[in-house]
């Protein structure tokens, strides 16, 4: 004979089902900030590179993961290379300060930049769009697929983009929308003040791009470490240093003090 549970139990185990399929999904902001596809992954560091937590910087090295809102914090000498699920890649270089993901409910919000420079390139999905945003203080760049720069001054949160390849489509981020986005294509460039419309964009010269191509060389070679093995930033849970004050590289010390003066002379004999 077939038994049947009593009343009481299938009261709530129906109850239990109806909670369950009612139950909303996993937060996709939960989700896509636990799983791996979500992260960056460092694939070239040199110099000083380190993540901002609880106002202590540890270091970064090749091969360690990043996940959505670490700060990625570069020094004088910094420099590093992170890819993404999709192949994308993102370059910080040298005095730079950027969020990676900072929204992460949104996969496509991909770079905050806060001050310093960044290098952008993203992959294409077998030639189809991947759309990708990076935000400034005072811009929102949207991309489909393409390379391209973006610096922000530490003084007034300008920020300066420029093009390599594919377009970009560039909105203020703190004024009213007037009119459709600047597209910015390969070859152009854009500066966006924080309390102005959209300027009018420009087209690099020949020149322009030349000596655009050899400040990114310059900045990858020549400020990076000479020391033997390189590579790395600053120790594990050493506390950020404060920003640097006055004229002057870091570590310069000015020139050589003059040597002290000599001892007065001896007294002359009593009579």
């Amino acid at each position: 004979m077939l038994r049947t549970g009593s009343p009481r139990s299938l009261f709530w185990l129906a109850a239990a089902l109806w909670a369950l399929a009612c139950a909303p999904p996993v937060s996709a902001q939960f989700w896509n900030s636990t799983t791996s596809s979500a992260a960056a992954t460092a694939v070239h560091v040199q110099g000083s590179v380190s993540l901002l937590r609880d106002s202590y910087l540890w270091a970064v090295n090749a091969g360690d993961r990043i996940v959505p809102q670490q700060i990625i914090v570069t020094g004088p000498d910094g420099y590093a290379v992170f890819r993404v699920a999709d192949g994308s890649t993102f370059e910080v270089f040298p005095n730079s300060r950027v969020t990676f993901r900072a929204n992460s409910g949104n996969w496509r919000d991909l770079v905050d930049v806060w001050l310093g420079r960044i290098r952008v390139q993203i992959q294409k999905f077998g030639g189809a769009p991947n759309p990708n945003r990076v935000h400034t203080p005072t811009a929102v760049i949207s991309v489909r697929g393409t390379v391209f720069d973006v610096s922000v001054d530490a003084e007034d949160e300008t920020t300066h983009i420029v093009v390599e390849e594919g377009e970009v489509a560039v909105e203020h981020r703190l004024m009213p929308r007037d009119g459709d986005p600047k597209i910015l294509r390969a070859g152009e460039e854009l500066v966006v003040y924080r309390n102005s419309p959209l300027s009018a964009m420009r087209r690099l010269d020949r020149g322009r791009v030349l000596q655009f191509m050899a400040d990114v060389v310059w900045q990858i070679l020549v400020r990076t470490p000479r020391l033997p093995g390189g590579g790395g930033g600053a120790p594990g849970g050493v506390p950020a240093p404060p920003p640097p004050t006055g004229g002057g590289l870091p570590g310069d010390t000015g020139a050589t003090p003059p040597p002290p003066p000599p001892p007065p002379p001896p007294p002359p004999p009593g009579n």
